[in-house]
Order: structure tokens, then C-alpha cells, then sequence
């Protein structure tokens, strides 16, 4: 997937533990049990508002070229501390295989995305294409302005104090004002050498997908690395034309394999942390 920053100036406070706490005894990671209620998250006055939040989950068919080939998910686990910071647990996942699986994508990615800071603190991408395999995981530290591969001891410099990944680009995107005609110039992908990236939104259309027919407003990533959103992916996102911004349909190319859409299913709505306070800066 491909990568994408935004700068959020938002000041650290003194923090211990999760600010968001799931009640009930009954915690996404595990599951609840017949009988018990759904999790519940108390707010948190510092968390940034944002049109997700924890137990939101996308689903999607996959289409390589015309042929309905798998299926992907993108789902906000819930919240986790990373080095005391309390952050969504985000996951986007993508199976699908044509030719009685000669060509195949898995590619399995996630993002620890801070409630107050809306930045990156880890980040893990795991991607089968074809004969390619790869295994990595990011760790991020902004006081620093490092990164490190962990699998490789691989480190460099943060672009910015307050990176974004692959997949927290896509949910930072939803925060965005994406104005019709107007392009978004954001130097924050957290390798320096995939920015500046470039978000043009194109205009509104209306899509029809398994989940219904939807008002959206179409927009054009680029990002100067490999993946999904790469410069020659040609790589389109289509929003929901609302304050919540659903992906309703993604198309990009992948090399060898070819065009790749993703096509919405069902909506499955998440708890808001936030009071409405503090909103994220581009």
C-alpha cells in the first residue's frame, strides 16, 4: 500500500495507561462471548475528533480485472498503548486469486494510529504477491525523528515529527476537507523519499456497490514509492460524500497482476472517543 503524511500540531500531555478503556470485560482482541454486551470506550477530552473510531469495520469484495476474486476488510481493532501513547488499532487486509490461483495477492497490513496525535507509532506490512513475500515491521519515535525495521535493525530518518504509513494515510484522509478542485500537498509519509504526497480531488459521482448506491466524492492519491498508491498505479478512493467518509470503492493497478477494485459490502459502524474538541490539522 502506499504511504502518505499529514502534520498535526497537537501537544503531548502527560499520559499513563489507555485513554479510552473497553468496560464489560469483553475486549475486541478476544471477542465477547454470547451474553455479553459489545465493548464501550470512555472518552477522551484530548482525542482528536475523527470520523472513525474503535469497532468500525469495512468489508469488500475483490475484483482483479472483471473477475471477482476475494474479498478485504478494514477494521479499527481498538485502542492500544504504544510507548504510553493511547492509539486505534487499525488493520486492512486483501485476499483474492485468479487463474485457479496462479495469481495471487494476501496482503495483510497495521497501523497504531494516536488518538490525540492522529501520527503513526507502529506500523506492520505483511504482502504475498505472486513470488513476492515480505515481512516488516515499523517502529516509529518522533523524539527521535527515527525510524527502525525491526526484523533488519534497518532504521532512518522520520520526515516528519508526526508520520503517517500506508494505512494511516487512509484514515487520515477521511479528516481531510477534500474540496472539489482542490489539491493537498502533504510532505508526511514517514520515509523521506515518498513525499511530497499528493491528494487531488477530482470531483463527486455517484457509485452503486453491494452495500447500496452512495453519493461520493472521488479522490486521487500519489505517493513516490511502490504499492497501491504509487505514481503509476493510477490509484482512484471513492469517499462518501458525508462527515463520515467511508471507502466505498478503491481501484489501482499492481504490476503483472493488473487492475485491482475494491467494491464495499457492509458498514459496521465504530464508538466515538473524542469530545468534539480537538480536530486534526493538515
Amino acid at each position: 500500500m502506499q504511504k502518505f503524511q499529514i502534520l498535526l500540531a497537537i501537544s503531548f500531555l502527560g499520559f499513563t495507561g489507555l485513554s479510552a478503556q473497553i468496560a464489560n470485560d469483553c475486549f475486541l482482541e478476544e471477542g465477547c462471548t454470547k451474553g455479553q454486551s459489545p465493548p464501550t470506550y470512555s472518552t477522551d477530552p484530548l482525542a482528536a475528533v475523527v470520523p472513525f473510531g474503535p469497532g468500525e469495520k469495512l468489508t469488500y469484495k475483490v475484483k482483479i480485472g472483471v473477475f471477482e476474486s476475494g474479498s478485504a476488510h478494514m477494521e479499527v481493532l481498538g485502542i492500544d498503548s504504544i510507548r504510553e501513547e493511547p492509539s486505534y488499532h487499525l488493520e486492512m487486509s486483501l485476499r483474492g486469486s485468479l487463474l485457479f490461483g496462479a495469481i495471487k495477492v494476501n496482503d495483510h497490513y497495521e497501523s497504531w494510529l494516536g488518538t490525540r496525535s492522529i501520527s503513526s507509532h507502529r506500523f506492520i506490512s505483511d504482502v504475498h504477491q505472486l513470488t513476492y513475500s515480505r515481512y516488516r515491521k515499523f517502529e516509529f519515535y518522533p523524539e527521535k525523528m527515527s525510524w527502525e525495521e525491526t526484523e533488519s535493525g534497518e532504521t532512518g530518518r522520520l520526515a516528519s515529527a508526526l508520520p503517517l504509513d500506508d494505512i494511516s494515510f487512509l484514515y487520515f484522509v477521511r479528516t481531510l476537507p477534500l474540496e472539489v478542485g482542490q489539491t493537498y500537498t502533504l510532505p508526511r509519509y514517514f520515509k523521506r523519499e515518498g513525499n511530497p504526497v499528493v491528494i487531488k480531488v477530482e470531483g463527486r459521482k455517484v457509485v452503486e456497490v453491494p452495500a447500496g448506491t452512495f453519493n461520493t466524492i472521488v479522490v486521487r492519491p500519489t505517493v513516490k514509492t511502490r504499492g497501491l498508491f504509487s505514481e503509476g498505479g493510477e490509484a482512484e478512493l471513492y469517499l462518501t460524500d458525508d462527515e463520515n467518509k467511508h471507502l466505498v470503492y478503491l481501484r489501482s493497478k499492481i504490476p503483472v497482476v493488473g487492475s485491482v477494485t475494491l467494491h464495499l459490502e457492509s458498514i459496521s459502524e465504530g464508538y466515538e472517543i473524542h469530545t468534539g474538541d480537538q480536530k486534526p490539522k493538515s
